[in-house]
């Protein structure tokens, strides 16, 4: 059953729409004039609106521009005993769905309204696609680490630099990327990823430029490259660092020249695409054993973002422990159950080397093999297990031969915590550990605590 708003100044049209439409199923409104039109596109919230052309006062065209202006998904079928073309021309340009002429046919009518509900449908749908992956690819977390790589983002996004991210597997430097885009003013342009550790050498050259037909064996006809499909958008280099020097040497040109070449081909192509690299190694040491190029790095990394790993930011996994529970029990049909607190504190104890990547696949596992109602420690400890010491310790702390090195390491450890949890306000952070400020600062100069880029 649908809603349908009917605006029309003859009261008999509007009789005999109102039986039509409800005779089928629908739910109907109808309204005599443009302005207690708007009042009902307001309250009633129609799926779809006819409305006539000629009205006293306000008239159609009028009330379609007013409706479109606070609802642009609005879907309006105007109506018309006086159509002529360039009034119907009008009413399309102004984002009428169809026009038809009175007197209307009840066949035509419905068959027009039926296509206007299927539009209105695939919008909606349309709508909780973009929803589910603006979801999907959300980053989550309100820790000192994560908030300080939201802020990057958020300031580079804007621009065109380039963007080089780094971090370990799973932290999700992808969903970066992907927040850098979005935010940009490419975001309704494309946004193409290429795995340069999944490509064999051979052929990452045919996957970034592209060939021609019979340039080689398998090339059996000619094939845009990802700058050319990214063009005008972003196009995300994923694990830059196992990238073939000859391959980065191409890339490099096309980064200084903004034209790419066809492998076979002769003629150069202009590309305008924005660049955002990410890596788990560290370039400088790539660098140094020949396995990169220096000048790509630098015309990489105008604006660095490092993604920090899961165990710097266990503040954030109740939030995503939440956050994963909720996608899967709509997403993925897994029964939603709450995880104990207790549950949820022997997470955040565990070392987690995937990172945030191997938090969601143990929330799911969890989620299915628990026998409870609730997600318990005893569930983590039967199905999930880690090195978890009895203090809660990490494996560094863990790991020292003597307990005054133990003591140091934990130390510093805690004042780089709260440091980062204070926004590195040393004053603020003293007042919250109960220690003199300049006791701190010495702490700060003792242990060599820097606050990051």
């Amino acid at each position: 059953m649908a809603r349908l708003l009917i605006i029309d100044d003859e009261s008999s049209i509007r009789d005999v729409l109102v039986q039509l439409f409800e005779y089928d199923g629908h739910e109907v409104a109808a309204a005599a004039d443009g302005h207690e039109g708007l009042e009902l596109q307001r309250s009633f919230s129609p799926h779809v609106t006819l409305l006539d052309v000629k009205m006293p006062g306000m008239d159609g065209l009028e009330t379609l521009a007013r409706i479109r202006d606070e609802d642009p998904g609005a879907v309006v079928v105007m109506i018309s005993g006086h159509g002529t073309i360039d009034t119907a021309v009008e009413a399309t340009r102004n984002g009428a769905f169809d026009f038809l002429e009175k007197p209307l046919d009840s066949d035509r009518l419905l068959v027009t309204l039926r296509n206007a509900l299927d539009v209105r449908g695939l919008s909606a749908r349309v709508e909780a696609l973009e929803s589910e992956i603006e979801s999907h690819h959300e980053i989550v977390g309100s820790s000192f680490p994560i908030r300080r790589v939201v802020e990057r983002i958020e300031r580079v996004a804007p621009t065109d630099a380039r963007v080089l991210i780094t971090g370990e597997n799973g932290t999700g430097k992808e969903l970066v990327a992907r927040a850098v885009h979005r935010l940009s003013s490419r975001a309704e342009e494309p946004f193409i990823e290429v795995n340069c550790a999944a490509i064999p050498s051979e052929l990452i050259e045919s996957e970034l430029f592209g060939h021609m037909k019979g340039s080689f064996t398998g090339a059996v006809a000619d094939r845009a490259g990802k700058f050319e499909q990214a063009d005008g958008g972003t196009l995300f280099l994923d694990e830059i660092g196992d990238m073939s020097l000859n391959a980065q040497a191409k890339v490099l040109r096309a980064l200084e020249e903004g034209v790419v070449t066809r492998v076979g081909g002769r003629r150069a192509l202009s590309v305008d695409v924005r660049i955002v690299a990410a890596t788990n190694k560290a370039l400088e040491e790539e660098i140094g054993e020949g396995r990169f190029r220096e000048d790509l790095f630098y015309r990489l990394n105008v604006v660095p973002v490092q993604v920090p790993p899961l165990r710097e930011r266990r503040d954030d996994i109740p939030m995503l422990v939440r956050h994963f529970s909720e996608r899967m029990a709509h997403k993925d049909r897994i029964r939603p159950r709450p995880f104990t607190g207790d549950a949820v504190r022997r997470l955040q104890s565990l070392e987690w080397p995937g990172n945030v990547r191997e938090l969601r696949n143990t929330v799911e596992r969890l989620l299915i093999l628990a026998s409870g109602d609730e997600v318990t420690v005893d569930d983590i400890q039967s199905l999930v297990g880690g090195a978890v010491s009895e203090a809660g310790l990490g494996a560094d702390l863990g790991a020292t031969a003597t307990f005054n090195e133990f003591k140091e390491k934990a130390e510093r450890a805690f004042i780089l915590h709260k440091l980062r949890e204070n926004d590195w306000n040393v004053s603020e952070t003293a007042r919250s550990v109960e220690m003199p400020r300049s006791n701190l600062y010495k702490k700060i100069e003792k242990y060599g605590l820097v606050r990051e880029d």
